[in-house]
């Protein structure tokens, strides 16, 4: 498409570029309302933004698709098939001439995404895939079709929803579920209390207490006392909420979203824009996808569902990169939340979690892997997988390496990379740079934030996916703690080596517990896909989990360590203590902490501390330039930094306030 036609689409916003369905991917329509330049980047080829919609259908027979729980009871058009439709945006170069091939899909995490030129030329594109999101102007999103039974009556099914830290005195609060964006749970079925359930814990306990029926209601009370005014969307107390509980609701809600259609809407936009003849993305030759946390755990289910293969069983993404993923996404479930986060009750950590095929004998669901579809269909992408310390303590990531025994590393199969980054928080430190004092406070947690970042690391393994899909050069050798290697221990100070940093709780405290939970005949567990038949689930133990040991420091050794954890200013946690609410005491979610080092000997014999001060390490401030610069060199020649992330860290290093 030349620049003027791109103009001429910007002021269009209704043109829609129609393009005819095929059997490779049933994209019926694309519709692009709007091409704007792209802010400019220094060093970067000038890029245009396009924003628009498509919509698709589905074979509710293909086998591809017959894995979409409850698609079978989906409404369907004159042709029998499921309708869907969601948003997307590409970024791409203006001159076509610079684009490099490559089609790099970022997976929106909760909707949120960011987009923007590509130093390296490629096309960049995200869409919709989360069903249960609010349809916002700022987020992606995909329309799916609601699931009816016989004769077009509601499908029903139990619904979990779980209240925490909901202050005390709050009448009523919201029946929502998700982590960081709210989302609206199903409508019950009756309103009458007595064919729910719901009961109160303590902190440190598992006693669950009752609430009898006639002390709760499905209503706002906001303006109005017990019993309020009658609400689905809302629960109230009498006498109100108390912040020192948690409460669980369940009960028999209806309608269901067919959720598991977003993996079929990427898989179909993908798979048209790779092969169609128009020129949204242009001439695409390869095509990767990274997702992060919640969006990297959904292509880890993506490939395992089989949604790499397109409807002609070609292969849709050449490579990936599930970036601090330690579990499967719970989309492909009836009345599903795929924004948990691997808190009390919530489904994700059940399936299969290994790259090999691995007997998960304690929890029978015999030998399996991620890659068993693909497989079979001959399109396994290849898989570069990063993660950090924080999944580990806070995310339930052991299992996925060393399966749910402990009892040795489960081992990678040739088209996968795993590269471990020590000593971060989840995702790393975003603003980056060289900071004494650490990222400052953290809402409800004790410790400072950690400052160490991964961004650079994670920007060379992603280099190196591009590389491989493209030309075939394999990356560098895996790089993670394993038990072979005698770098994985149980969390206790003992094991891990942890000497005690003043002000900081025992580490043992710290770890999400990953409960062995049993969700009913209809959870298909190694999919995490079916029903919740029992709510809450049954649970019959506790899978072992292992972190990595530590240096004297308190820092981790194991994997691909920054430039800051080469030059350390502090002990970098993955893990951090929570101090209000009813988690107070335990791991402040997935949330990373740092203790700096004493400036002088001085000061950390005053403190009782044992870590060498900074003033020990570096001298003076020459002395941890000096530093900088060598870990710096270290870092590029050993291909874990690309050069415009290095120039950036010495200026970061030449701008901090370390011994200054």
């Amino acid at each position: 498409m030349n620049r003027k036609r791109s103009l001429v689409l910007a002021g269009l916003s209704s043109l829609a570029l129609i393009q005819p369905a095929t059997i490779a991917a049933k994209v019926d329509r694309v519709v692009v309302q709007t091409v704007t330049p792209a802010e400019p980047v220094a060093g970067t080829p000038a890029y245009e933004i396009v924003s628009g919609n498509f919509a698709g259908t589905l074979d509710p027979h293909l086998p591809g698709n017959a894995v979409i729980t409850d698609i079978a009871q989906a409404p369907r058009n004159s042709q029998g098939m499921v309708e869907y439709s969601a948003t997307f945006k590409l970024a791409r170069p203006i001159d076509r001439a610079k684009a490099s091939g490559v089609l790099f899909y970022d997976v929106p995490n909760r909707g949120n995404f960011l987009i923007g030129p590509d130093p390296d030329g490629h096309v960049r594109l995200v869409s919709g895939w989360q069903g249960d999101l609010p349809k916002d102007a700022g987020l992606q999103t995909v329309t799916v079709p609601v699931a009816r039974g016989k004769g077009g009556r509601p499908l029903t099914g139990p619904v979990l929803v779980r209240f925490q830290d909901v202050p005390s005195g709050t009448r009523s609060a919201a029946i929502t579920g998700s982590i960081g964006r709210p989302t609206a749970r199903p409508q019950p079925v009756s309103l009458d209390t007595r064919k729910a359930r719901l009961f109160y814990q303590t902190a440190g306990s598992e006693t669950r207490h009752p609430v009898a029926a006639r002390d709760f209601a499905f209503a706002d009370c906001s303006t109005k006392a017990f019993p309020g005014t009658p609400d689905p969307s809302s629960l109230c107390l009498r006498g109100g909420f108390d912040a020192a509980r948690t409460y669980t609701l369940v009960y028999t809600g209806k309608d269901p979203l067919v959720l598991g259609i977003g993996f079929a809407a990427t898989r179909d936009l993908v798979a048209h824009l790779r092969r169609s003849p128009d020129d949204v993305a242009g001439a695409i030759r390869w095509t990767v996808a990274s997702g992060t946390s919640q969006s990297g755990n959904f292509l880890k289910s993506f490939v395992n569902l089989g949604f790499n293969a397109d409807e002609a069983g070609r292969t849709v993404f050449d490579g990936i990169n599930p970036n601090i993923a330690a579990r499967q996404v719970p989309l492909n479930l009836r009345f599903g939340v795929p924004g948990g986060a691997a808190r009390a009750f919530e489904p994700g950590s059940e399936g299969t979690l290994w790259w090999s095929p691995y007997n998960d004998r304690v929890r029978g669901l015999g030998t399996t892997s991620l890659l068993d579809r693909c497989a079979l269909s001959n399109t396994c992408p290849k898989v570069i997988e990063t993660f950090g310390s924080a999944e580990f303590w806070g995310l339930r990531m052991a299992p996925g390496l060393i399966g749910t025994d402990a009892a040795g590393d489960v081992p990678l199969p040739a088209n996968v990379r795993r590269y471990y980054f020590p000593s971060v928080t989840h995702g790393g430190s975003w603003t980056g740079g060289f900071k004494p004092a650490g990222d400052g406070a953290v809402p409800g947690c004790k410790l400072p934030g950690n400052p160490n970042p991964s961004l650079e690391s994670l920007h060379a393994a992603q280099a190196m996916l591009v590389d491989w899909v493209r030309s075939g050069t394999a990356p560098k050798p895996s790089a993670y703690p394993t038990l072979a290697g005698g770098e994985l221990v149980p969390a206790t100070a003992e094991a891990m080596g942890w000497r005690g940093v003043p002000g900081t709780p025992d580490p043992a405290r710290m770890l999400n517990r990953m409960p062995d939970y049993r969700f009913g005949k209809a959870f298909r567990a190694r999919d995490v896909s079916g029903s919740l038949s029992t709510l809450p689930p049954e649970q019959r133990g506790t899978i072992p989990q292992l972190v990595p040991r530590v240096n004297d420091d308190g820092n981790e050794t194991a994997g691909i360590p920054s430039v800051q954890l080469q030059v350390p200013l502090g002990t970098y946690l993955g893990w951090n203590e929570t101090t209000t609410g009813f988690d107070a005491g335990s791991g402040c979610s997935f949330i990373g902490g740092f203790v700096p080092f004493a400036k002088t000997r001085a000061e950390r014999l005053k403190a009782g501390d044992t870590r060498a001060s900074l003033e020990e390490r570096y001298g003076n401030r020459d002395g941890f330039l000096a530093s900088v610069r060598a870990a710096v060199a270290r870092q590029q020649a050993a291909g874990w930094l690309l050069p415009r992330d290095a120039e950036r860290l010495l200026r970061q290093a030449e701008e901090s306030e370390v011994l200054r």
